[in-house]
């Protein structure tokens, strides 16, 4: 047991030192980038043209259609299934004498861009993807403007593709410039959106949405909400608020908008129809309407049902109802036709045969 143990033990030491030793070879590796559909060349070091060489892929041979002229290979239309670790070695002793990591990829394309306001006045963050995937490392430069002033960009700690600017100056008619170029190995492509203050103003949802049933009342729903916790000023720069609500059953939403209020009772409500209630956000002033908050589920107040038992009922438990049996006789011991009854028997037989006689 002690030698399986053991040998299982070298066998996994075995392969952590060849994954290390691969990786360290990696990490001496240069990187080439091409891109996806070329034709890829790649050169082992600073070999002579005649040079012989043999060349391998993540450790093994390079199985696919290839083309090896003296210290080159060539990869016809390469993909993504192309990318790996090469290695080349010279012949006939097989010294490695070249490292390549061969990243299969696209140029990228111009960025799509987005800003927006969800701390009004305090400032805006921007945002930008791109459509298509390159598979290579892309990063983003990001420039912006107010008028002729550049402003301070700061990249979003946790999302890697947002930035955050503050606001200069409010109620500014001088509109905004924001240019997103996104850059890799192969390429570069940028876009630039232009905007003024009061088009991005859009707050977050409403917050801690809840309802409950009015007592005694089957068709009311008192609704209640928190304004968004990332709208800094609201004493300020008020919100105002738009409530849609509905029953399960039904598709069509009925809405109402109100001014600065955190609540609403809706008297409309179907008696005993579960309601689905959403609410929405936006300065009063300036922007657009927020997302929808999340929905929360109502019922109106529903009356619960008194059980009663009728009389009729009751006598007709109490007749049907069987009473409990009499206590039997203790059994008494002895002949069963014994004493007085056996005698009067006997001077019945008796007189009946004396009648008998005479006739």
């Amino acid at each position: 047991m002690a030698n399986i143990v053991t040998s299982a033990c070298c066998v996994m030491l075995a392969a952590v030192v060849v994954v290390y030793a691969q990786r360290r070879s990696q990490q001496g590796a240069r990187i080439q980038y091409e891109k996806i559909g070329s034709d890829v060349t790649m050169q082992c070091g600073t070999l002579d043209n005649d040079a012989s060489v043999t060349w391998k892929v993540n450790g093994t041979d390079v199985k696919r259609e290839k083309v090896e002229e003296g210290p080159r290979l060539i990869l016809k239309g390469a993909n993504i299934s192309d990318n790996g670790f090469y290695s080349c070695f010279e012949n006939p002793h097989g010294d490695r004498r070249d490292q390549i990591t061969l990243r299969v990829g696209s140029p990228p394309k111009e960025p799509t861009v987005t800003c927006r306001s969800n701390t009004y006045p305090n400032g805006f963050y921007c945002s930008w993807h791109l459509q298509h995937t390159t598979n290579i490392p892309t990063d983003f430069e990001v420039h912006v403007k107010h008028g002729d002033s550049v402003l301070q960009v700061q990249r979003d700690p946790v999302h890697k593709n947002r930035c955050h600017v503050k606001f200069p100056e409010l109620f500014s008619p001088i509109k905004y410039r924001v240019n997103v170029t996104a850059i890799n190995a192969l390429g570069k492509s940028s876009n630039a959106i232009l905007f003024e203050e009061s088009a991005i103003v859009k707050p977050d949802p409403p917050e801690k949405v809840s309802a409950r049933p009015v007592i005694n009342n089957a068709r009311r729903l008192e609704v209640s909400w928190k304004s968004p916790s990332t709208w800094p000023e609201v004493d300020n720069f008020p919100l105002k608020y738009f409530l849609r609500y509905r029953p399960l059953i039904l598709d069509q939403w009925q809405h109402v908008e109100l001014s600065e209020s955190t609540s609403h009772t809706i008297t409309d409500a179907y008696a005993g129809k579960e309601y689905i209630i959403q609410v929405a956000a936006k300065d009063t002033e300036i922007g657009t309407w927020s997302d929808w908050s999340v929905a929360i589920h109502a019922t109106p107040w529903m009356e619960q049902p008194v059980q009663i038992t009728s009389t009729t009922e009751a006598e007709s438990i109490a007749e049907t109802t069987p009473s409990p049996a009499p206590a039997s006789a203790e059994p008494r011991l002895g002949n069963p036709l014994g004493g007085s009854s056996s005698l009067a028997w006997s001077a019945s037989l008796l007189v009946a045969s004396v009648v008998i006689s005479l006739m």
